[in-house]
């Protein structure tokens, strides 16, 4: 099964994002933050990230730019 990362602030639109996901078959991490989603890519290596640009912290420029590995 493939791991979706869902980095946003907005738990309205995370919530919405991890329901429809999961119906698909996916398995689905969230978070609210940058500091925080650029830990799980770092735990658990998904498989692909959705990314909210504009983040509480680290936003989302800077996520990309940090290593994942």
């Amino acid at each position: 099964m493939q791991r979706i990362l869902v980095i946003d602030s907005d738990l309205a639109l995370t919530n919405t994002l991890r329901r429809g996901l999961t119906c698909e078959g996916y398995t689905v991490v969230a978070c609210d933050s940058g500091y925080a989603g650029l830990s799980l890519a770092r735990d658990r290596a998904p498989d692909l990230a959705i990314l909210d640009l504009m983040l509480p912290g680290l936003d989302g420029f800077e996520v990309l730019a940090s290593s994942w590995s």
